[in-house]
């Protein structure tokens, strides 16, 4: 079974015509299996009540669906969030009552320029042309979900970052550092004995209780995941975030679905202090918030060291 999975933003509306709704949080999940693909639309309904959510949407995504309905400061933040997150593929339309021109200059310079422009009624059609990006090496989920189900015990849902995953493989849960054994594996509510990248799935697993996991907690087993409470980051400000940041002002640290609390230690070289310890996965963006400020919340992005 192959799987796609799109982030939903602008007017969220749009995902109910495209699956069945399934769990919902601050990010709203639709599904629809079509022949031998499964597609997963989230939605970050917790946005724009809340930066969190917007990134956290983007991390489960392959592709994007932006469909414009304002030209307002959270269709700014979107965009600038797409671009830090460095997003290409996507799909971008706009309502009626848009001005395009207006929109164009908006995404110039940025990753939104790459995307596919179509009229709101050509998104399905569209969607259906997108192929299915998998991503090979070591198994690695990342736990955007956890529940604790009677008589199953502690259950995960979250998407395969890369990797193949077989029932009963023994898996290490990052920042625990604790082994658990995969005890069955569902995708679109039927049991499979084994799932690949990138696909949405739900874990029953053994070893590890609810109280235990977090969303944006990682479980591999591969070496180069590393857990960390200090970072120093190659950052880019956002030209959009007119205050100044200095020493020991707090901010939040959004990498992957993770987002801690994290203190500035030093600005150049760029060096922040968490409140938790945080998983890093090769190649993670993390990005700077400042869910408190009036204008655009996103304060930059870099990669770690």
């Amino acid at each position: 079974m192959k799987s796609i999975n799109f982030t939903v933003l602008g007017d969220q509306s749009i995902a109910n015509d495209f699956g069945k709704k399934g769990t919902s949080s601050d990010l709203t999940l639709f599904d629809r299996k079509d022949s031998d693909i499964i597609r997963t639309w989230v939605a970050p309904n917790g946005f724009p009540d809340k930066i969190q959510p917007l990134l956290q949407s983007l991390y489960l995504s392959e592709y994007v669906i932006f469909h414009v309905s304002s030209l307002d400061k959270f269709t700014g933040e979107q965009i600038v969030a797409l671009d830090c997150l460095g997003k290409r593929d996507g799909i971008l339309s706009h309502s009626y009552d848009v001005d395009e021109s207006t929109l164009n200059a908006m995404i110039k310079g940025t990753v939104l320029e790459n995307y596919k422009k179509v009229e709101k009624d050509n998104l399905k059609e569209e969607m259906m042309k997108l192929p299915v990006i998998e991503k090979d090496g070591s198994p690695c989920i990342v736990i955007d979900h956890c529940f604790d189900v009677k008589g199953v015990g502690t259950v995960v849902l979250g998407k395969v970052i890369s990797g193949k995953i077989i029932q009963y493989d023994k898996i290490t849960h990052h920042p625990s550092n604790t082994e658990a054994m995969v005890k069955s594996i569902q995708m679109h509510d039927d049991d499979v004995k084994e799932v690949q990248s990138p696909a949405r799935v739900g874990f029953s697993l053994k070893n590890l209780k609810p109280d235990d996991v977090t969303r944006g907690d990682v479980l591999s087993d591969d070496g180069s995941v590393k857990v960390v409470e200090e970072i120093e980051l190659d950052f880019k400000p956002s030209p959009f975030y007119k205050n100044e940041i200095s020493e020991n002002e707090m901010c939040l640290v959004s990498i992957g679905m993770q987002v801690k609390a994290g203190k500035f230690v030093s600005i150049s070289p760029m060096k922040l202090k968490l409140d938790k310890p945080i998983v890093i996965l090769p190649g993670d963006i993390c990005v700077l918030l400042k869910p408190e400020s009036k204008s655009i919340r996103i304060i930059g992005s870099g990669k770690t060291d």
